[in-house]
């Protein structure tokens, strides 16, 4: 398996292309019902789960940042009806 923490997007993509090439690589030498290729497609969908992860995550704007840093500041406390 392969680690993308901290891995910037375009990484990210380019990690899948690659993962890709190696998966039917592993599937051209063991064969396509090996355990060895199934682990390699895992991979590769472990990858496009993260990337696609990443892609429905908004950043943070510089209030939220704020309150994260500081929860107890009256600007970001929050009141329950």
């Amino acid at each position: 398996m392969t680690n993308i923490q901290g891995t910037p997007k375009g990484d990210i993509q380019e990690k899948i292309q690659q993962e890709v090439e190696d998966a039917r690589s592993v599937c051209d030498i063991k064969g396509s019902n090996s355990p060895e290729c199934a682990a390699a497609w895992d991979a590769v969908e472990e990858l496009r789960a993260e990337a696609s992860h990443k892609r429905q995550t908004k950043p943070k704007n510089s209030f939220e940042q704020y309150c994260d840093d500081n929860p107890d500041a009256i600007e970001c406390r929050v009141y329950d009806e």
